[in-house]
């Protein structure tokens, strides 16, 4: 039965006066008054900006984009209308129809004397475009440049990527999505596939500064920095909803701190889209709790992924959800890519960010919180929709299973190698658990746990009979990473050396500049 939900005068994700704090309530008594949900508001928003990074930007205009053809439609009206600037970033660009379609409409206005601005990443481009698929931008004068490329003097660098997608126009449009620029987002109807499921915004007002100043300082780590961007407090009021761009760096972690605190706050809904749902404990038990507290909570995910991995992670987990109380759907179509939340009446998130320590922690990513009733009213609508398309999971006596058995789509991952990965993956995670002894291991794992103990045993015999085998890989690695940090060092020693020179040289001049000024 679906939950009703009650309007309220003030935000839902504020508590409410004469709340329980620590398992007691206190008593007002003639000299002390109770303490007002208003009074509590400026904490609330003072709590989600320090968690996120990011202050709350007011008078802005959002709009909803639903899957692939609408975000490639909007972002294609925006580029061709460009006067100014381009600035357009993205995890996957592919060479193919709608690839160049965009490489066409970028190169069109570099041409007419708009700056053009391209931010690829490295690992996400892997594959799906190659240095010609740039060479028109590039000979139209626009700019391309790759965020952390491979470097073999950095053995473990490659790990951290740019996740992100957005795109802004002239200062007065942005765009932020978990769209990538690829066909395959668009389906293929003559295979019988249907278009991938996802979600943008559109944004107006003083938002768009905050999105690329995130533009920005990517893009100055790896070449010449943008002029500074128009203050966001420049830039006239376009509508009346508050939101925040949380943009995130490697290790910063204003995602998953808003995260946490918003599945903490929530009191009445929090219904979550992911595409790539591994949990790490401590949020796995926020959820938990907020269920066990009568939080409606509800977790949608792929029922067929692109990344198959990952989709047999997330069901290792899904047991202990259920049995909290949180209902988990799978969608039936092609593949859901959405990274979407909504939280009571009051508070959504739209973005790049997925659920899982990679996005949390490793990557630069980009969401917009949005606290505005109507949009997260229009949001928890799509996700009701979405659930119609979707297969709720149910616990059996053994293991959790869907209510009906899901579709096969034939995405790309799946094989001998994505089986090999998933059961890697499997067994990496339920021996972590088991050694740690960080959760009950639930029956489904008994698997994996087996063939931990036995490729461990098998290791155990190698290094006893064979130990070269084992020593030469692993030297082998420590030379790559001692050289490395060798090679770090030496470029290190050098910048500080001229540095030093230059400053020496400058303070000559000086010197050599006063005594012409005072001499006859």
């Amino acid at each position: 039965m679906r939950r009703l939900l009650h309007d309220s005068a003030h935000s839902s994700l504020e508590p409410e006066a004469g709340a329980a704090h620590h398992g007691y309530v206190k008593t007002a008594t003639p000299r002390q008054r109770p303490f007002p949900a208003q009074a509590f508001r400026p904490l609330a928003e003072q709590a989600l900006s320090r968690a996120a990074g990011a202050p709350l930007s007011l008078g802005n205009r959002v709009g909803l984009l639903i899957d692939a053809r609408a975000n490639f439609d909007a972002w294609l009206e925006a580029i061709t209308s460009a006067r100014h600037n381009i600035l357009f970033g993205n995890y996957i660009f592919s060479d193919d129809v709608i690839g160049k379609q965009f490489i066409s409409a970028l190169a069109e206005r570099a041409r007419a004397g708009v700056r053009v601005c391209v931010l690829r990443d490295w690992m996400g481009c892997l594959g799906q475009s190659r240095a010609r698929f740039w060479q028109p931008l590039r000979d139209a004068g626009g700019e391309v440049r790759t965020f952390n490329p491979f470097d073999p003097l950095s053995p473990f660098g490659w790990v951290n990527r740019d996740h992100r997608k957005l795109l802004t126009v002239d200062g007065e449009i942005g765009f932020v999505s978990g769209v990538c620029v690829s066909a395959a987002w668009l389906g293929d109807p003559a295979r019988g596939r249907d278009p991938w499921r996802d979600t943008g915004v559109v944004l107006h007002g003083p938002a768009v500064a905050d999105v690329e100043r995130a533009f920005a300082e990517t893009w100055a780590t790896l070449g010449e920095p943008l002029p500074e961007p128009v203050a966001a407090t420049t830039i006239r009021s376009a509508g009346d909803v508050a939101l925040r761009v949380i943009a995130t760096q490697p290790s910063s972690a204003g995602t998953y701190r808003i995260d946490q605190l918003i599945a903490a706050l929530a009191r009445e809904r929090l219904w979550l889209t992911d595409a790539y749902f591994i949990g790490v404990a401590p949020y796995l038990s926020a959820l938990t709790n907020a269920s066990r507290d009568g939080v409606d909570v509800r977790l949608l995910v792929p029922g067929a992924s692109d990344i198959p991995a990952v989709a047999a992670i997330s069901r290792t987990g899904y047991r202990a959800l259920l049995e909290a109380g949180i209902r988990i759907y799978e969608w039936k179509g092609s593949m859901l890519h959405a990274k979407t939340a909504v939280a009571d009446d009051r508070w959504a998130r739209v973005g790049s960010t997925n659920l899982n320590i990679a996005s949390w922690l490793g990557n630069c990513e980009i969401d917009v919180a949005i606290e505005n009733t109507a949009f997260v009213q229009q949001l928890a609508d799509q996700y009701q929709d979405d659930l119609d398309h979707a297969t709720e999971i149910v616990l059996s006596q053994h293991r959790a299973r869907p209510l009906t058995k899901p579709p096969r789509h034939g995405l790309r991952g799946h094989g001998s190698a994505g089986r090999s990965a998933v059961g890697a993956m499997r067994m990496a995670t339920t021996l972590s658990a088991a050694l740690r002894n960080r959760r009950v291991l639930s029956d489904t794992e008994t698997r994996p746990l087996l063939g931990g103990a036995l490729l461990l045993l098998v290791v155990a015999v190698v290094a006893a009979l064979w130990p070269q085998a084992l020593a030469w890989p692993l030297g082998a690695l420590a030379a790559w990473v001692g050289i490395s940090l060798a090679v770090r060092w030496v470029g290190m020693r050098q910048h500080r050396r001229t540095v030093a020179r230059s400053a020496t040289c400058d303070t000559g001049e000086s010197h050599d500049s006063a005594q012409r000024h005072v001499d006859p």
